[in-house]
This record gives structure tokens, C-alpha cells and sequence, in this order.
């Protein structure tokens, strides 16, 4: 008997927001909450940065997910087990020793969000034809980005006025509550709304079966055409971008004596979250269309520039300092619009010359992974380069980091390169279960 599938609006916005929420709390929140204890920009972001590892690695056990009786009972069960381990973030911000139990949870936070992604986009895929797919495609941008808007907008300005009302430690004690609660009520929701997408199991779908199959993807993938200059291009692509991103935030937050602007929680909140957001979602959309129009090798060069010319706005910031927040505001929203334009052409890259081939399903998924490796990579050591250089400098240094990228796009093919075996049914088995 067919599954009867509820309608895609009563689930794909909730799960696309739990898939939002707790990437957002790793990337963005939890390196707000850390510069609100105290800690340096390095120290934190060596930590928040290592904890974007899930998200590299999580190609490698994703085909294991296969063996669960449905890809519904994988995503409900870690949206609940996240949504827990948020709210440990907030218990371990009691403890003496805070810190390392705050980024103990944090960790497993990431762990559950990368294992989540993998079962979220399974299930859309699976559950929608076509036409489905693309039907409510931009649904899932668009609540996965409302999810943005929340962390980064209301729940900062709310960390705001509790900092000022209650303190620090029980302003993002009660942030992450909220946090963690949204999504053991999502897990909840989902539990209904969800259609199960029960995984296809045979005889020889077991762990020693699926592991040589993910040994010879692996192995496909480092044998495709010019793949050791693509992952050059794509770990460049986020040299600047990742910098900005992990830095930006903390400068709006520094204070003026120290070479920031010295914001608030909540007016960091209020620039980002909100007109930053707005700005980003317009300029991915806007740069969808232009690459479209100019095609990926015309537009690539244009698309680089977009995401990194546009951070000359953090270097007047930090030179001239205003203290005006709309003038903060238009600055941060012409830098985001040029990240979102310019980032289009990173994930067009990956699908039209990356993923190609035999087990493309499973090598964009190993491309994205590379991306986040990018964006690891350079956050890692973001802290450690802006204390030695100062902010000013390094806003300089941010734009000097695209100028290898920017070379490389010109002399590097744009379209996938042939190859010379044909898709087996081996393969296509492969590439289902990756």
C-alpha cells in the first residue's frame, strides 16, 4: 500500500527551520554568547570552528544512515536529541567549569545537526516527485534563512535585554532554553507531520556492504579530472568570505578602544538579523539570475569579486568608526548583499563541475563537504590573524585573501571534465545509498 503523504506546507517549513536552528546556534550564536563571557576572538573561534568539523566529515557516515528502518525516525530522533543538547549548552553554562561543558554540548550539537542534514534532504527527496522538488525548493531556502533571522535578529536582541535586565550567564541560559525547546517541539510536530520515507533495505545492505561502497566512491571521487585543483578553488573561494563572517560579528561587539564599534548584544541583533538578512537573501536570489544570464565561466570572476569587494565596508567601519546604527546598518547590508550574490557561484561551481560524473548525488554531497572545510580552515586561525594584525589591517588582509581564487577562476576550466567510465548499475545503487 502507497504511503499517504500529508500535504509538503504542513512539514517541509518545520523541518527545514530545525535543520536552520541548530547550525545557526554553532556558527553564529554561541560565538556571540562566548564574546558576551569574556572569552577572545581566538580562543573562541579555534572552538566554534573545530566544532564545524561535523560538518566536513558527515559524507563519510552518512550511507550508514541507510540501515535505520526510515529516514523519518532519523530526523525526529536527532531534531529531539539537538534540541536537548541545546538545552545542555544552557545547564552547562552553571557549572564551574562552563566552558569545556559548554563546548562538550556544542559539540554534540554539531554532530546531531550534520547527521540531521543528511536524513532532512534524504527525506525531502524522497518523499517529493520532480515536480514536487522543485515546487517547494524555494520553501526550503526560505525557512531554513527564517531560521537565520531568528538566532542572528530576535533571539540576539532578546540576549540583549536580558543581559542588560538579568546579566549575562541568565540571559543565554534562557536563550538557549528557548533554543532547545524549539526544537524538541519541532522534533515533536515532525513526529505527525513527517512522512516516513522508509529507507529500501536488501539482502546486502548491511554496515560491511555500505562501507565498500563509500570506499569506492571516495576513491571515484579522487579520481574525476582535475579534482585536486577544484578543491583548491573551492577551499580559496571561502578564504576571505570565512574571515569576515567569523570576525564581523565580534568587531560590531569590540570595544571602540579596542578597534570596534562596541554594540550591544541587541543592536547586533538588530543590523544582522534583520536588514543583514534581508540583504543576503535579495543578493542570492540576484545572483542566481545574473549567472544565469552571463552563464558560470563569464559570471565566476564577477560572482568572486561580489563576495569579497564588498567587505572594504568592514575596513571603513573599523577606520571611521560611526556610531550612527543606520549607517552600520546600510554598510553591513551592501556587504551581505555581495556575500549572498557573490555565493552563488561556489554552489554552482560544485554542482556543474565538481559533481558530474558517475555518483554525482554523492559527490556534491563530498563537495559540499570540502566547502565546509573552506570555511573551517580559515576560521580556525581568523582570531589568531586580527589580534596580530588589528581590525583595520585585517579587513585589509580579508580583501588581499581573494586575490588567489580570483586568478585561479581564470585559468581553471568551469565545466566538468569528461570521463571515461559510464554509469553502472552498481554505480546508481552506490550513488542511492551515499
Amino acid at each position: 500500500m502507497k504511503e499517504h503523504i500529508r500535504n509538503p506546507k504542513l512539514w517541509v517549513p518545520s523541518l527545514y527551520l530545525a535543520q536552520g536552528l541548530p547550525f545557526f546556534a554553532v556558527a553564529i550564536v554561541a560565538n556571540q554568547m562566548l564574546k558576551s563571557m569574556g572569552v577572545p576572538n581566538d580562543e573562541l573561534n579555534h572552538w566554534t570552528g573545530l566544532i564545524g568539523f561535523a560538518w566536513v566529515f558527515k559524507p563519510l557516515w552518512s550511507p550508514f544512515l541507510e540501515l535505520a528502518s526510515s529516514k523519518k525516525l532519523v530526523v525526529v530522533f536527532f531534531q529531539i536529541f539537538g534540541g536537548l543538547c541545546l538545552g545542555g549548552v544552557a545547564l552547562a553554562l552553571q557549572a564551574p567549569f562552563w566552558f569545556a561543558a559548554a563546548m562538550a554540548m556544542l559539540a554534540l550539537v554539531g554532530i546531531s545537526a550534520a547527521t540531521h542534514d543528511i536524513a532532512c534532504d534524504g527525506l525531502y527527496i524522497t518523499s517529493l516527485d520532480e515536480k514536487g522538488q522543485a515546487k517547494y525548493a524555494g520553501w526550503t531556502g526560505t525557512f531554513f534563512n527564517a531560521a537565520k533571522f531568528f538566532t542572528t535578529g530576535a533571539l540576539l536582541l532578546l540576549a540583549g535585554h536580558f543581559e542588560k535586565t538579568m546579566g549575562v550567564v541568565p540571559a543565554w541560559t534562557i536563550c538557549f532554553c528557548i533554543l532547545g525547546a524549539l526544537m524538541v517541539g519541532l522534533g515533536l510536530y515532525n513526529s505527525w507531520s513527517l512522512p516516513l520515507a522508509k529507507n529500501t533495505v536488501s539482502a546486502d545492505t548491511n554496515a560491511a556492504a555500505i562501507a565498500r561502497t563509500l570506499a569506492e566512491v571516495i576513491v571515484e571521487f579522487f579520481r574525476k579530472p582535475g579534482i585536486w585543483v577544484s578543491i583548491v578553488f573551492i577551499i580559496l573561494f571561502r578564504a576571505g568570505e570565512a574571515q569576515v563572517q567569523s570576525i564581523g560579528p565580534l568587531f560590531l561587539r569590540e570595544a571602540r578602544n579596542l578597534g570596534g564599534l562596541g554594540l550591544t548584544t541587541a543592536e547586533v541583533g538588530a543590523v544582522y538579523g534583520t536588514v543583514g538578512t534581508v540583504a543576503f537573501l535579495v543578493g542570492s536570489i540576484a545572483g542566481g539570475y545574473f549567472t544565469s544570464w552571463l552563464s558560470l565561466k563569464r559570471a565566476i570572476l564577477w560572482l568572486i569579486l561580489a563576495v569579497n569587494l564588498p567587505n572594504i565596508a568592514f575596513y571603513l567601519l573599523s577606520a571611521f568608526q560611526p556610531t550612527d546604527l543606520s549607517v552600520i546598518a546600510t554598510a553591513l547590508s551592501v556587504e551581505m548583499f555581495g556575500y549572498g550574490f557573490g555565493f552563488v557561484g561556489l554552489i554552482l561551481y560544485m554542482m556543474q563541475v565538481v559533481a558530474p560524473g558517475k555518483y554525482q548525488t554523492a559527490h556534491y554531497a563530498f563537495a559540499t563537504g570540502i566547502m565546509q572545510l573552506g570555511f573551517v580552515l580559515f576560521k580556525l586561525f581568523s582570531g589568531d590573524i586580527q589580534i596580530a594584525l588589528g581590525y583595520q589591517h585585517f579587513f585589509i588582509w580579508v580583501m588581499l585573501s581573494a586575490i588567489p581564487v580570483a586568478v585561479l577562476s581564470q585559468i581553471i576550466p568551469m565545466t566538468a571534465r569528461p570521463q571515461a567510465q559510464a554509469k553502472t548499475p552498481e554505480s546508481a545503487r552506490a550513488e542511492q545509498v551515499v
